[in-house]
């Protein structure tokens, strides 16, 4: 058959090469080549006449020569401290718009304000365009001004200092800088000096920036702070690992550019912050622009490092540069967010990584998550098909949103994990929290998605003969539980539910679903009875091997008795509420007497799970059951995290700067089976970059300990972060805390 389908519809041959359509340009279109690249540099001429001087250039040594340009660019000097940008390692001065920074030219001899003319060129991108922003010359005169202003600080013999204050919409990126001088016959530059370029940043601390924050710890937290903390398992039970954004470290500004580089987005929109945001959402994913990372859920990640692996954007966001844009393998919700808010700090845009426990994926914007049941209220998984995801991990960024109506700027949810399309790409935001929260879902961009990840219901649907869904229970505070994000400038939890919706059941929220359904939410309607008994499940503290029972709580709220046929399920998920293999069945018969609390017992063997864990080790139980007098159903549903065992990080030595220290990790399988091709990673931002190991092999009840040196870069209190992956053990992490003297 398909050898006779292969005959009948044969493969097209390729065209001939003359026939094949040429690249297309935008030749007989536009005038110029789309202005997109930071990295390309146009040539700006050295000496640009005035007129045709037909006998070549004129003699230029009585005007005024420039012997040297200082940008001032060391850490200890003005420029540097004045902007906060004295952490980054880099060459190269870095500032903030809207706040004056100096620079000092020295000239041939003293400069005369009444005849001598001059220039300070500030030139990004191949084709510099003033009305493009990005050629903008600054005046030493006060009455000759552009839209970045000038000013002269101080004269002294042949230097001049200059103060340069740029405007609050200017580009961010990298720029060049020429000095040009006014002579009789045109315009006199400097040569093209490499050590005089800028780097331009979004600016928190001032007011006239739209991403000004008025909270000097928030900005010293959401701007300054390299270390960050990420929070997963289940809302009763949150577990928390530590992350290096490194937005600091050597390189790491030149690949935030170069990101928008390979987004191809015009140079002239990077001074908007929303575009900014906007475009890195989708450029943090690879799903449709070769962006940053590669995601994974499969569980098989034989061709990159496991998204468990990792400690740090450092060594991710290197990577993608280094290699001009080869989309770095793998990554999962929170290496997304935690790059993500590299990428934000690392530009001068507050951000923070934020965990949804219980995040709804809705794709459809119904706000229902369904679960089917069998007509006796047993479970069907073939036929249950949405999933709620654990925990989602995504970004707020704070800025001010001049598109939408007042009150709604502030913080925005970014969320660079690719789910869902948004104008045809997979990105998500900005969104306004504050939109979020009022049911206000009419405005850009995807606030309906984001609406519906924190308050959709769970709804349990039982399945008649004929095929027919009848609701049987809606549970409106599953989804959405609780929102946490760091604390400001300790390791503590900041719980901001309160700041995505009101409290369940209150006239507020009622009030917010209401005009959320007037945007086009839709919601379950069904008035269901109040079922008289009641089934729980109380958290456990399991350790991964451990033997332990599941409590099944049940409530019998009326005077007479009742009897519950019980289906309970144990299965294994990842994080994404996806099953991976049942562990668990059993279908007890429990009766009740009148108003009695009885318990009932589920036993789990560490055997029976142990060898079917995937990497969160989440066992997720559901139990479901109809009650024989009445038929109504009950359900409850509790995910337990298998907890690992830790590494134990120390470190030995001064701790001070450029002193050699010696960190060691060490480690004990405490399992019977022996653990293979195991990776180890290890990092500290401002004192030890990333580095490596890997042991073939750990026997069972052998340790290992890895022992590396380091010198400290710079003062502070800091972190050292250690993770262990193999394919038999995800999520084990170690930290230690250290304060580096001077």
């Amino acid at each position: 058959m398909a050898d006779q389908e292969a005959r009948e519809n044969p493969t097209p041959a390729a065209p001939p090469a003359a026939a094949r359509p040429k690249r297309v340009s935008h030749r007989g279109r536009t005038a110029g080549a789309k202005v997109s690249s930071n990295q390309q540099e146009g040539k700006v001429e050295e000496f640009e006449p005035f007129m045709l001087l037909p006998r070549g250039p004129p003699p230029l040594k009585e005007f005024l020569d420039i012997w040297d340009v200082d940008v001032l660019k060391r850490p200890q000097e003005i420029n540097k401290q004045g902007h906060h940008t004295h952490l980054y390692s880099s060459d190269f001065l870095i500032v903030r718009r809207t706040l004056e920074f100096q620079i000092k030219i020295t000239f041939d001899r003293p400069y005369k304000p009444a005849e001598d003319k001059f220039a300070v060129e500030f030139v990004i991108g191949p084709s510099p365009q003033y009305s493009k922003g990005t050629y903008i010359p600054v005046f030493p005169s006060e009455e000759r001004q552009s839209v970045w202003r000038g000013r002269i600080v101080e004269t002294s013999d042949n230097v001049v200092t200059m103060g340069i204050t740029t405007s609050p919409e200017c580009i961010v990126g990298k720029y060049m800088i020429y000095i040009g001088v006014v002579t009789p016959y045109g315009i006199r530059r400097t040569r093209r000096d490499p050590s005089t370029d800028i780097y331009i940043l979004f600016n928190p601390w001032s007011p006239a920036d739209p991403v000004f924050l008025d909270d000097e710890e928030e900005r010293e937290e959401c701007v300054m702070n390299e270390l960050g903390i990420i929070y997963h398992g289940a809302y009763d039970d949150v577990s928390e690992r530590a992350w290096n954004y490194g937005q600091f470290e050597f390189g790491v500004l030149d690949a935030c550019l170069f990101i928008m580089d390979k987004a191809d987005m015009p140079l002239s929109n990077r001074g908007d912050v929303i575009k900014v945001t906007r475009v890195a959402s989708a450029m943090l994913n690879s799903r449709d622009d070769d962006g940053v990372l590669v995601g994974n859920w499969s569980g098989d990640y034989t061709y990159g490092v496991p998204p468990t692996s990792w400690t740090g954007s450092v060594e991710i966001l290197l990577d993608y540069a280094g290699s001009r844009g080869t989309p770095v393998c793998y990554a999962q919700c929170w290496v997304y967010a935690a790059v993500f808010n590299t990428f934000l700090r690392c530009l001068g845009i507050p951000g923070r990584v934020v965990t949804n426990f219980f995040s709804a994926h809705d794709n459809d914007g119904n706000l229902k998550m369904d679960i089917i049941l069998d007509e006796n209220g047993k479970l069907d998984r073939n036929r249950t098909k949405d999933s709620i995801w654990n925990y989602h991990c995504w970004n707020e960024c704070f800025m001010a949103r001049s598109d939408l109506p007042p009150g709604f700027g502030g913080w925005q949810v970014v969320d660079a994990t690719p789910q869902e399309t948004s104008d045809g790409m997979f990105r998500c935001g900005p969104a306004s929290v504050a939109a979020v929260k009022h049911g206000q879902i009419c405005y850009p961009f995807d606030a309906p998605f984001v609406f519906a990840e924190v308050n959709s219901d769970v709804i349990f649907y039982r399945r008649q003969k004929d095929g027919t869904l009848e609701v049987v229970k809606v549970n409106p505070t599953h989804v959405g539980r609780m929102v946490l994000t760091k604390a400001v400038l300790h390791d503590g939890r900041r719980d901001i539910t309160d700041q995505y919706k009101f409290p369940e059941g209150s006239p507020e929220e009622r009030r917010v679903l209401e005009k959320a359904e007037e945007f086009g939410c839709q919601r379950e309607k069904a008035s269901l009875p109040q079922s008289d008994v009641e089934v729980e499940i109380p958290t456990l503290d399991v350790r991964v091997g451990d033997n332990f029972d599941v409590t099944l709580q049940f409530k019998n709220h009326s005077d007479q008795r009742r009897t519950a046929d019980v289906y309970v399920t144990g299965t294994v998920v990842y994080y994404t509420g996806v099953p991976s293999a049942e562990v668990v069945f059993k279908t007890p018969k429990v009766k009740l007497d009148p108003l009695q609390n009885k318990d009932e017992k589920v036993l789990v063997r560490g055997e029976d799970y142990m060898h079917k864990l995937v990497e969160q080790a989440n066992i997720h139980f559901i139990t479901t059951g109809k009650i024989k007098e009445t038929g109504q159903i009950i359900t409850a549903m509790k995910v337990i995290t298998i907890h690992n065992p830790k590494l134990i990080v120390k470190v030995t030595g001064s701790p001070r700067v450029s002193e050699e220290m010696y960190v060691s990790v060490e480690f004990t399988n405490p399992f019977k089976f022996n653990l293979e091709n195991v990776h180890l990673r290890m990092e500290g931002p401002g004192i030890m970059p990333f580095k490596r190991k890997q042991y073939s092999l750990i026997a069972p009840g052998t340790s290992i300990t890895w022992t590396e040196t380091f010198s400290p870069r710079r003062a502070g209190s800091t972190k050292l972060i250690a993770s262990l992956d193999c394919a038999a053990l995800r999520q084990v992490y170690g930290e230690t805390e250290l304060t580096i003297q001077q």
